[in-house]
């Protein structure tokens, strides 16, 4: 249970970190091309050395506990690499396994260690994966041709003209990057603020609002 608990932890801590990565991204969208791009590779890049930072971390733990137990608790070189992977995946080994004293102390560490590197490991393989697919359908997004209904569906206010805001935002939508309730709480919390109904947002608005 405790590991389990440890990887939801992890798993939280890192759903949080991708989403203060795309607020950051929001609040600096008008940054010049050349960062922006930047910006990509540099988040791309840090996925892919977590991955190759745990699929190393990962090794090792392998290759030290198939040496340890190839040389301190006897066993074949065949068996011991055999029960080291049948332990980290949890599928158990059977009879043979760390049964020296040295042997379990070891195993406490090692266990916990390896099972907790087989899980970031998966969960890293995971988004580095989805964060491919996120680029091939961004590029069809891109190359797509707008159409009449694009158009009507980008149309949020009605007005049968689209502002640059509302194309935005419908490419995100078609994106996933945001959905439409999350669109539409956006929106009733701007005309919340708007208390003079304007139609844009001033700081005699917020003063109105913060007061009211």
């Amino acid at each position: 249970m405790a590991i389990i608990a440890l990887f939801i932890s992890k798993a939280a801590d890192y759903i949080v970190e991708k989403q203060e990565v795309l607020f950051f991204k929001a609040l600096h969208m008008n940054m010049k091309g050349g960062e922006a791009k930047i910006l990509r590779a540099m988040e791309t890049n840090r996925i892919k050395y977590k991955f190759y930072t745990v699929a190393l971390l990962m090794a090792t733990a392998v290759v030290s506990g198939t040496l340890f137990l190839w040389k301190v608790e006897k066993l074949s070189l065949v068996d011991s690499f055999y029960c080291v992977c049948a332990t980290i995946t949890t599928l158990g080994y059977g009879d043979k396994s760390f049964s020296s004293k040295l042997g379990r102390v070891f195993a406490i560490f090692w266990i916990i260690m390896s099972t907790i590197l087989m899980a970031q490991f998966f969960l890293y393989l995971a988004e580095l994966y989805t964060e491919q697919r996120q680029k091939m359908l961004a590029k069809w997004v891109l190359k797509r041709r707008i159409t009449t209904m694009d158009l009507e569906a980008a149309d949020l206010d009605g007005d049968r003209k689209v502002g640059a805001a509302e194309f935005v935002l419908y490419k995100l939508k078609e994106l996933g990057k945001i959905s439409q309730e999350e669109i539409s709480s956006f929106l009733e919390e701007f005309n919340r603020l708007d208390v003079d109904q304007s139609g844009t947002l001033s700081t005699y608005d917020l003063t109105l609002a913060q007061t009211s």
